[in-house]
């Protein structure tokens, strides 16, 4: 259970922007950054961690470089709103390794999903077979990524 934060300050705030930016920092770089010495800042980020404020540390990759050259947008409407459906719907939909965002959504559509596949083919057949048997499933609407202009998992802290 994360130990919770009283509040965060500037030190705080700073520590957690620069790790945002470079998970990779060594407790030296990030000291250097901050205006700590390397204890005092080690502890800060372990507290931070602690807290739940930093959930983990993770490469962003290239998804084109990866071989994934789409990327698609799922909007799908369930037929009904039972606990039971949206349960086993959300839970097929976390195994699924090409889905990289699902969002319950309000609005016309109940659910949005961010998938990636190698080409417009392999899209299609995983909308086809694995979406539409998805539990509770009754609409479908896609949208493609014709231009990423910004992704980040960066939060701001001002």
């Amino acid at each position: 259970m994360p130990t919770p934060l009283p509040s965060l300050d500037a030190v705080d705030r700073a520590l957690l922007d620069a790790l945002q930016k470079n998970g990779r920092a060594t407790v030296g770089e990030l000291a250097d950054q901050v205006s700590l010495s390397p204890s005092p800042c080690w502890r800060r980020v372990r507290q931070l961690e602690d807290a739940g404020l930093i959930s983990g540390y993770h490469a962003h990759l290239d998804r084109h470089r990866v071989g994934y050259g789409v990327l698609g947008f799922v909007q799908i409407g369930l037929h009904n709103h039972t606990a039971e459906i949206t349960a086993a719907f959300e839970r097929e939909v976390l195994a699924l390794p090409q889905v990289l965002s699902c969002h319950n959504l309000s609005g016309r559509y109940d659910y949005q999903l961010e998938v990636v596949a190698q080409d417009l083919e392999r899209f299609s057949e995983f909308v086809r077979s694995v979406v539409r048997n998805l539990p509770g499933v009754r609409e479908i609407s896609t949208s493609f990524s014709l231009k990423e202009v910004k992704r980040t998992t960066a939060l701001p802290l001002d």
